[in-house]
């Protein structure tokens, strides 16, 4: 099979393009041919090597994919094949990833692909959507009628964020950085969408709460703002945190417990795969009643995944801002 693969860590130049056998499925595995991967910040800290993991040789990057069923293994009861599935959690903790032809993946991280939902879709929406509905639901317990904030409406986290908390009857407030981006927040119902370029962002963040906060703070931002972020939160608020592994923050303690505020941090790999089984049966109910839009910023070749995870690395660790949504990567 074709795959993108990598023999040791580095920038994007190390990925190369070849065959490397077809793997079988083992136990409890489908094989699935993929029709779409996606690329996600976690895959470009992997290849670089910034975050350190067990790693096969070769090693295919990737955690998301979407596709059809080719074989599945012994014990494997869910499903068969010419199943169509989406899911994430490959290309982690030695897992081999779905930027390749084919992947072997364990039936536990393998969801149904709704009807009229396409492959590029619905891999678009497999890590993002597994990390915004975590940090919402399961840490932050959204509740209809409250109000969630999060930096950055049109990335890849963020959309999906602000979109699943207008299905479940919450207002959305989100930045972006352009008018177009605006634009594009507004298409998706976000209540009030902020220019941080040209907005005083704490005083609009007021303004669209009558002056008290945000009931959910979601942070995708590697070096968060405590200071303003705490002081933004109503009372009893709760305040998500994703990324930033090396950062540490001034934390304005004072007001974050006299406010009887709380602050979750998780990483997608340590949820269970039944919490985040949980989590793809509302993504894929809101994928199929057409709640959920994925936004594709990009789509390259499998042989061209280099570039991909370039772009990716220029938007996520030099803030170029020149993508809006996911890259997605078609064999």
């Amino acid at each position: 099979m074709k795959a993108a693969y990598i023999e040791s860590t580095g920038g994007p130049e190390v990925i190369r393009y070849g065959d490397l056998p077809t793997p079988q499925p083992r136990q409890g595995e489908l094989l699935v041919r993929v029709g779409a991967a996606a690329v996600n910040p976690i895959d470009t800290y992997i290849r670089s090597g910034a975050v350190t993991m067990p790693l096969p040789s070769p090693f295919i990057p990737g955690c998301d994919f979407a596709g059809t069923v080719e074989a599945v293994g012994p014990s494997v009861g869910d499903f068969k094949p010419g199943d169509r599935v989406w899911g994430s959690n490959q290309g982690l903790l030695g897992r081999q990833g779905t930027l390749a032809e084919y992947a072997a993946v364990a039936q536990e991280y393998a969801y149904p692909t709704p009807a009229g939902v396409s492959d590029q879709e619905a891999t678009a929406a497999a890590l993002v959507g597994i990390t915004a509905h975590l940090g919402l639901f399961r840490c932050a317990g959204l509740k209809a009628g409250e109000t969630v904030f999060v930096n950055g409406g049109t990335g890849g986290v963020g959309s999906m964020v602000v979109q699943m908390a207008k299905a479940v009857g919450a207002r959305a407030v989100a930045t972006v950085g352009s008018p177009e981006k605006a634009k594009l927040c507004r298409d998706r119902g976000v209540d009030c969408v902020i220019n941080y370029k040209t907005e005083d962002v704490a005083a609009a963040v007021r303004g669209c709460t009558q002056g008290q906060g945000v009931d959910v703070w979601y942070e995708t931002q590697r070096e968060p703002d405590f200071m303003r972020t705490v002081d933004l939160t109503a009372r009893r608020g709760r305040i998500v945190v994703m990324a930033g592994r090396q950062a540490q923050p001034i934390f304005p303690l004072g007001p974050f417990y006299t406010r009887d505020l709380s602050l979750f941090g998780f990483t997608i790999f340590n949820a269970t795969s039944e919490e985040q089984r949980r989590c793809a049966g509302d993504i894929s109910r809101w994928l199929a009643e057409k709640k959920l839009h994925v936004l594709i910023g990009r789509t390259f070749p499998l042989s061209e995944a280099a570039a991909a995870h370039r772009l990716q690395e220029e938007n996520t660790l030099h803030r170029s801002g020149t993508l809006a949504g996911k890259i997605v990567v078609v064999p």
